[in-house]
């Protein structure tokens, strides 16, 4: 998990001047803030990818995407950090960059440094994403939390250190952290579609809709279990490893974390 997450986010720096510059996918970047708007069809992915900072996405008043980030540093050279946007097709991607020769695609940043050895690593970047409804949106990061309202189509929010929360009125919730809680909330879904939740220390929590039907799977080692949907357990009752069905059956739901809870709470 890691490795998937590291490949996905890490990000390179480099030395940008002090007056605010046009980049070439149409963001505007100064020394502490960059700043991104355009139109992103229904349908399309939005892309965030952050290495030290959180990111919170929220729902945008019209059919315009907009992203702002801004710097925050206590020593270290904040314009070694420097943003990069890649679109493919009606797809758009928005990377934090911490070294000059790391690159930025619609999978994420490909980086081979480590960036706490420099001053850039100092850096951290807060970003603000406003998303217009029906856009898909995946947001990730390794040092920080990750927060999603407003969404109206499929999410795909990812961290190791820190809290996801993430909520969509329409479409699946794909969510993972490894120091964190999970929280996410469906307020609809597709049918057939598979579902895991997964950290390491924190609990897993998930929200459903009351008319949900699934194979469950439900693992801690240090915590409890609970559901507010009734529950047809297959095989002997375990405290901590439950497998199960709730309604007809159909899709795969799987919830697991080793210290802290997990609990499905059923939407009114």
């Amino acid at each position: 998990m890691h490795r998937t997450l590291i490949a996905i986010v890490l990000a390179a720096a480099i030395a940008a001047p002090a007056a605010a510059q046009q980049t070439s996918a149409g963001g505007r970047e100064t020394d502490d803030t960059f700043d991104w708007s355009g139109e992103v069809g229904a349908g399309n992915w939005l892309r965030i990818r952050n290495i030290n900072g959180s990111i919170e996405v929220a729902e945008a008043t019209g059919a315009t995407a907009e992203v702002h980030a801004q710097k925050q540093w206590r020593r270290g050279d904040p314009r070694r950090v420097h943003f990069a946007v890649v679109k493919d097709g009606g797809n758009v991607t928005v990377c934090a960059l911490w070294h000059d020769d790391d690159t930025c695609d619609a999978n994420g940043v490909n980086s081979h440094h480590h960036h706490d050895h420099d001053d850039g690593g100092n850096v951290s970047v807060h970003f603000t994403v406003k998303l217009p409804k029906g856009v898909k949106v995946d947001v990730g990061t390794i040092n920080g939390s990750v927060s999603v309202t407003g969404a109206g189509a499929e999410v795909v929010a990812t961290t190791v250190n820190g809290r996801v929360d993430a909520a969509t009125s329409s479409g699946p919730v794909r969510a993972t952290a490894v120091n964190g809680s999970v929280h996410a909330r469906m307020d609809a879904l597709p049918p057939d579609v598979d579902l895991e939740y997964r950290t390491v220390n924190g609990s897993v929590t998930v929200e459903l809709p009351a008319s949900f039907d699934a194979d469950v799977e439900m693992t801690t080692v240090n915590g409890t279990l609970r559901s507010d949907f009734p529950l047809t357990v297959n095989g002997r009752i375990n405290p901590r490893h439950i497998r199960a069905v709730i309604g007809k059956g159909g899709r795969r739901l799987q919830l697991e974390t080793v210290n802290g809870s997990v609990e499905l709470r059923k939407l009114s």
